[in-house]
């Protein structure tokens, strides 16, 4: 079994000899550091972002467990017609993801890229919300409002507004802006929301589908503070992708024919979000990562420290090299030996500005996160890193002994 997969694991490497993997390869970990799903986590977690990543990891898994589910029953010996004949029903009309698995027909087994509502009639609607307003007992609806100017601005600035039965807490705009945080450089610390696996001890239930929904719906689509629960972090999703209530409780077994009915949707319910989520990371985040460790292998932190330390090391330098000057030492080939602090000063500040330590990038290692490192693997990323340290090399010698000779060529005279 690890030979088959080191076997799978060499030849997608040989598939990506001379390009950068996408970001598919990535979330599906076929790739190696530092362009694995680890790194691209933290680096998400670095800006604060990693709710995305999570929600998206969280849905792959909730149609994993579809998928198991779906096996499971037709390991049994019976079909998913006779198991569960509301989401069959479903499938055949609406199209389906698991068509392949349920046994449906290739024209039938599309994959579906409509939003949650567009998939929803309108007997189904209204049933969703009568049912949603009877489960919370006169509590508001989570929809979304237009948003009134000065009305909504009030009531946010209101030291009540927090406690008014008609607060509705302010949306995330974009899918990398979160509710209630703000990304810094030192935001690197926090508790990782990995997907929650479910051990398969036992054949897998449709209450357990439900659960599994559940809790994706609680922690990354109901609105910010609305929900009693500490991993509550909303992501951005435009309206038509909103699902503003989920009536299916995994306590209760759906027994009306409208619960029923809604439970048919549960397996296809988050994908065109998670679609959505994908399309997200893969144009804004995704090639930023490429860009910060593909063709470096520095942490803004680690950066921002190299700055600091050669601004201080190049004074030390630049103040020696003045009093070798004007002092007049002799004899004068002794301020050859200012190449030492001008290397150290001007290797800081290039790593600073290309974001890269071609030290560490000669010892085959890439930060992960602040002044720690790991392995280099991935064979053209290792590639575009050793080019730009040959880069940064000569340009730092360059510079080096273009200050030496200045300050060696200068006349001594003693103040």
């Amino acid at each position: 079994m690890d030979d088959e997969q080191n076997q799978q694991q060499q030849e997608w490497l040989n598939s990506r000899k001379n390009r950068l993997p996408s970001l598919t390869e990535v979330l599906s970990r076929r790739t190696r550091p530092p362009v694995d799903l680890f790194m691209f986590y933290l680096f998400l977690q670095r800006e604060g972002a990693e709710d995305i990543l999570d929600f998206w990891l969280d849905v792959q898994q909730h149609e994993n467990l579809c998928r198991a589910y779906f096996k499971d029953v037709r390991k049994s010996g019976r079909t998913i017609k006779e198991d569960w004949p509301q989401y069959w029903d479903y499938a055949r009309r609406r199209g389906s993801i698991y068509g392949t698995v349920v046994g449906l027909q290739p024209n039938a087994a599309k994959r579906s890229t409509a939003s949650t509502g567009d998939m929803l009639n309108d007997q189904e609607k209204n049933a969703l919300a009568h049912a949603g307003d009877e489960k919370r007992g006169g509590m508001r609806s989570t929809s979304p409002r237009p948003r009134t100017p000065g009305v909504d601005d009030a009531r946010i600035a209101s030291p009540n507004a927090a406690t008014s039965p008609d607060y509705d807490p302010p949306r995330s705009t974009t899918p990398f802006s979160l509710s209630g945080r703000t990304p810094t450089l030192f935001n690197i610390k926090r508790a990782s929301r990995a997907p929650t696996v479910i051990p398969r001890s036992a054949a897998i239930t449709r209450m357990d589908l439900i659960a599994s929904a559940e809790r994706i719906f609680f922690r990354y689509l109901s609105p910010a503070n609305t929900v009693n629960a500490p991993e509550n972090h909303e992501i951005y999703l435009p309206p038509a992708l909103r699902i503003h209530s989920f009536t299916l409780s995994s306590t209760q077994e759906p027994k009306s024919q409208n619960e029923l009915n809604m439970m048919a949707h549960i397996p296809d319910m988050f994908h065109s979000q998670k679609e959505y989520c994908f399309r997200a990371m893969e144009q804004d985040a995704f090639p930023r990562f490429l860009r910060a460790k593909a063709f470096g292998n520095l942490t803004p932190v680690s950066a921002l420290v190299r700055l600091v330390a050669g601004l201080i090391v190049l004074w030390i330098a630049l103040a020696t090299a003045f009093a070798l000057v004007f002092l007049d030492v002799q004899p004068k080939s002794k301020r050859f030996f200012l190449f030492i602090p001008f290397t150290f000063a001007i290797l800081f500040l290039i790593s600073h500005q290309y974001e890269l330590d071609p030290v560490l990038v000669f010892l085959g290692q890439s930060e992960s996160t602040p002044f720690r490192t790991l392995t280099i693997r991935e064979p053209y990323v290792k590639k575009l890193l050793v080019g730009r340290a040959i880069w940064v090399t000569t340009l730092v010698a360059i510079c080096v002994t273009a200050l030496t000779l200045i300050f060696w060529a200068v006349p001594g005279h003693r103040l």
